[in-house]
């Protein structure tokens, strides 16, 4: 973590001096914003850290309660999440305190006296590795507050304001604040009045019910499966010898259970199968109590026996798989777009994968900088249309996996004594369930937009940074202190670029492909640092341009890299050191990611997806690709 950088700082590193709207920031909920959030869930939150970290835009998010959410409904945390959180610097106090799931273990039927169940398999979690970060279960309450914490201590000094119902909006074009929205006050002495609150931008990530969703006139598309799950977070006095690793227990008459440990070293989450619903139940199945909940746990573990010592939290749902056409209200051809939608608002699945919380959290990843990219002028806002095309499609792909995933858990397990009844083979569940590992843990996302997404005619020059997918990060010594640090983990969620420029190793005599591309960027016109960074900030405020070179680093120096990888920075115009790192010996990042020895440039998006993959000796491609997402600034940044 760097700081000092602008003056001596004695207190905290995490809590920043207060800058632009957070000097004065106001209690009371202004007339006008740059950007309204509805909903304070995940989705919300994430959104609200992001834009908080720019004190030039006046983000505010509401919700209808009275205070924060203290019991949490989602719990999975996928290593792409805890990736997420590294950039917004909290992964550590997450991964402390979570529950890490290393495997998971599969019961079924004992084909000796089908009325009981053995366990058949474990199967470990990443058993490829994928991720230097763990699969996580902590409470969704903790990863809210930690946000929290993220804009209590930004410089825009950003809080939640409770006790604001969404109501309505409408667009007025042609204003500043085109999006007028009306809000109902929920608590308090004027409880039921309404106000009205005007915005450039609508953000609803207001959950399945989206009031946001409704105001745009769009609707979830999709189906219910007619299948129900009882789930419960209890505190267990049990006999089961799996109790804490997570597990898929399934009895021979179909019935089963998702069992999630979760953090703490005693609370266990049950997602119990209630079975099919029948026409014309009317929601009736909702009325199924914990007890009843618990009495068929027991007879689907049996021999094994469960007690349930407290219930912390529990409820009944229904399997159903929609997602809405678009994510925004633009009109192609007519109006860029002002309203969006996120998370739940926009796709509902079962609970079951472990995956609400998560793509709803890169849903706001991906809109958050495109939304501070056009506020601060560094983007045109036809980069907003982005958000809808890329995240729609991964939504689509999320209900077909979860359509999957579920069909699997409710068919049942095969007798192989009696086939003609149906089920599925239990080696099938267990295949699959290893073989979506990339999914479910947030690494099957792949963005192919043009123009975000560059062409692959020279991913052969890093065949470990796929195009359009997450930056994958690997070892490299930090030239400057000696130290091996994990390059991926610098970066952070600012809404900064990262350029990795991986340096050839020219024979002595000959001109190097790095030096050339360096004085380029620093001094071409046509050097996108040059061109689409505001006058007066740091040379480092929109591109974080980093150098990794082949030469093991004791043979190497610092002061040897050109100045454009030792920016001076702050108002001090302090260098700085950590941008110039050596491959390991033992551990050579061009061999772990597939990198050629002729050099490579990788760029990544600020929501750390690869955006293009170029050559050392072709910098104007680099040009070309920007031109298509970034403008020049009008103006100087904050």
């Amino acid at each position: 973590m760097q700081f000092h950088h602008h003056g001596y700082v004695d207190h905290d590193p995490r809590l920043q001096a207060a800058a632009g709207v957070g000097i004065e920031r106001s209690a009371e909920l202004p007339e006008v914003m740059d950007v309204l959030i509805v909903g304070t869930g995940p989705a919300g939150m994430l959104l609200a850290a992001q834009l908080s970290a720019f004190p030039d835009i006046d983000a505010r998010i509401i919700d209808s309660r009275e205070e924060r959410l203290r019991v949490g409904q989602a719990d999975g945390v996928a290593c792409r999440s805890v990736e997420t959180f590294q950039a917004f610097g909290f992964a550590e106090d997450l991964i402390r305190e979570a529950y890490h799931i290393t495997e998971t273990v599969f019961w079924g039927p004992d084909p000796a006296n089908r009325g009981n169940i053995i366990r058949e398999s474990r199967r470990p979690d990443d058993p490829r590795g994928l991720s230097e970060f763990p699969h996580l279960v902590c409470n969704q309450v903790r990863v809210q507050d930690k946000f929290a914490e993220v804009m209590a201590n930004s410089p825009s000094r950003m809080g939640r304001d409770f006790g604001y119902e969404f109501v309505g909006q409408v667009r007025e074009d042609g204003t500043e604040y085109p999006i007028v929205s009306t809000l109902r006050r929920t608590v308090g002495e004027r409880a039921g009045e309404e106000l009205t609150v005007r915005s450039k931008y609508l953000v609803g990530c207001d959950g399945a019910r989206s009031n946001v969703r409704r105001s745009l006139g769009l609707k979830l598309r999709g189906d219910s499966a007619n299948h129900a799950w009882g789930v419960m977070d209890v505190l267990v006095d049990t006999d089961f010898p799996d109790v804490r690793t997570k597990g898929v227990i399934q009895a021979h008459d179909g019935r089963s259970i998702l069992l999630i440990p979760r953090e703490g070293g005693h609370l266990v989450r049950f997602y119990v199968d209630l079975g099919e619903v029948p026409e014309g139940d009317n929601g009736s199945v909702r009325s199924t109590t914990v007890e009843q909940c618990v009495e068929l746990a027991n007879a689907i573990l049996n021999p094994y026996t469960i007690t349930v010592k407290q219930v912390a939290w529990s409820s009944v749902y229904e399997v159903g798989q929609r997602v809405a056409d678009h994510f925004d209200d633009a009109v192609e051809g007519e109006r860029a777009p002002r309203v969006f939608i996120a998370g739940d608002a926009c796709h509902t699945h079962s609970a079951k994968a472990g995956q609400g919380m998560n793509v709803s959290m890169q849903d706001t990843f991906n809109l958050g900088w495109k939304l501070a990219h056009v506020l601060r002028g560094q983007a045109p806002e036809s980069l907003l249309s982005t958000y809808s095309a890329e995240r729609q499609r991964i939504a689509v792909d999320l209900i077909t996996f979860d359509k999957q995933w579920s069909s699997l858990m409710a068919a049942g397990p095969l007798d192989p004594q009696h086939p003609e009844r149906g089920g599925v083979d239990p080696e099938v569940i267990q295949e699959f369930y290893q073989r979506s590992f990339d999914f479910t843990m947030g690494f099957g996302t792949r963005y192919e937009l043009a123009g975000l997404t560059g062409t692959d005619e020279f991913q052969s020059l890093a065949t470990g940074y796929p195009l359009g997918e997450r930056f994958r990060s690997a070892k490299a010594m930090r030239l400057a202190d000696g130290n091996a640090r994990e390059l991926g983990h610098h970066h952070q969620a600012d809404g900064r670029w990262r350029l990795y420029a991986f340096a050839d190793a020219p024979a002595p005599g000959q001109a190097s492909k790095l030096e050339d591309f360096a004085a380029w960027l620093s001094t071409d016109p046509a050097s996108p640092v040059l061109r689409f960074t505001a006058e007066g900030a740091d040379a480092d405020s929109l591109f974080d341009a980093k150098v990794i070179y082949q030469q093991d680093y004791e043979h190497l120096s610092i002061m040897d890299a050109p100045e454009i990888f030792r920016p001076r920075i702050g108002p001090l115009q302090m260098m700085d050191y950590e941008k110039v790192y050596a491959s390991l010996d033992g551990e050579d990042i061009f061999d772990a990611r597939g990198v050629s020895r002729e050099g490579a440039v990788v760029l990544v998006r600020p929501d750390m997806y690869v955006s293009a993959v170029l050559p050392l000796d072709r910098p104007e491609l680099l040009a070309a690709h920007l031109d298509a997402v970034l403008q020049e600034p009008a103006v100087a940044a904050f």
